[in-house]
């Protein structure tokens, strides 16, 4: 049988003597086209559908619970803050444990908010100062260079922000200090 795109019936082409399956197809029986064309179908209606295009992602700083969330890492952070200077520094370690959680909740939206990066570097702050007088000087470096890395990047930069910068390049400098003792 010869493919039905051969220009030359008396000489088939290698590419003739063996059509690709498509043309092939058209050489099989009604019923074998209809049945291929079924399956074919229901394939694609089993596919499942396209996200739509257009649908922009709500803003989750916007929603109750990040507020919420901000003032209560706030609070948190003030609780843990006055009893490390009472020293009462197990309590204190306990305060910070929990506000982790919390912390990760806010920095987990594509653009928090000035409030929730503030609450955010207090933690860490404070964390930070926890483990330097523990002389977990290595770990402290970690945490300190966190904050180094969000004030350096915040956009727009204010004086707070470059504020919070020097505290926590001075606080790396710290603990670079006591790693070379």
């Amino acid at each position: 049988m010869r493919a039905p795109h051969c220009q030359n019936p008396r000489r088939e082409h290698r590419s003739c003597a063996s059509p690709c399956p498509v043309l092939r197809l058209f050489g099989y029986p009604d019923s074998v086209r209809l049945l291929t064309l079924s399956a074919l179908a229901s394939l694609v209606a089993c596919t499942p559908a396209l996200p739509p295009v257009d649908q922009p992602k709500p803003d989750l700083t916007t929603e109750e619970w990040y507020r919420q969330t901000t003032d209560q890492l706030t609070v948190m952070n003030r609780q843990a803050e006055s009893l490390l200077k009472r020293g009462g520094f197990d309590q204190a370690a306990a305060i910070v444990t929990q506000e982790q959680p919390l912390q990760k909740r806010l920095l987990s939206v594509p653009q928090p908010t000035l409030a929730a990066m503030e609450a955010a570097s207090d933690l860490d702050d404070l964390y930070g100062r926890m483990l330097l007088r523990n002389r977990h000087y290595g770990w402290a470096r970690s945490v300190f260079q966190k904050n180094v890395v969000r004030w350096k990047n915040w956009k727009p930069q204010t004086p707070e922000t470059a504020h919070r910068l020097k505290i926590a390049i001075s606080a790396i400098a710290e603990c670079d200090r006591n790693l070379e003792e």
